[in-house]
């Protein structure tokens, strides 16, 4: 079976988020494929470079960059949300002149369209937050 999850949920609201990874691992554990995860609203959060989260709390970023570095999952910001949140990659640094990049590398900035073609892309939309 053919898996898109759409997060909504920040990284550090409750614990939408990270069932959404822990999904996506299970899911890959099992055969199963994960195309793409979208994240909306809140959850573009999830991308933020520069998050350092407290010693006796789990990372909330590394099993994004896992799931990307290790299965290439394709982990998709919404522009909408991203630009509101100030989650830049390098490309809308340079845009909006700022000097830097917030969202990580293992992260791409894209349109609504991502989360159209995912959805249709895959056998099940699973949605995680909102």
């Amino acid at each position: 079976m053919i898996y898109s999850l759409l997060v909504m949920s920040a990284p550090a609201s409750g614990q939408g988020a990270m069932t959404a990874a822990r999904f996506a691992r299970a899911a890959l554990a099992r055969g199963h494929s994960v195309n793409r995860v979208f994240f909306l609203d809140a959850g573009v959060a999830n991308g933020a470079a520069a998050a350092v989260y407290p010693q006796d709390e789990e990372d909330r970023l590394r099993p994004w960059v896992e799931l990307a570095e290790q299965h290439a999952v394709e982990l998709i910001l919404c522009i909408a949300s991203a630009l509101k949140y100030g989650m830049l990659d390098e490309t809308e640094a340079k845009r909006y002149e700022k000097s830097a990049a917030t969202a990580h590398p293992a992260f791409t900035i894209s349109g609504l369209g991502q989360l159209v073609d995912a959805a249709v892309a895959a056998d099940r939309l699973v949605t995680f937050g909102g």
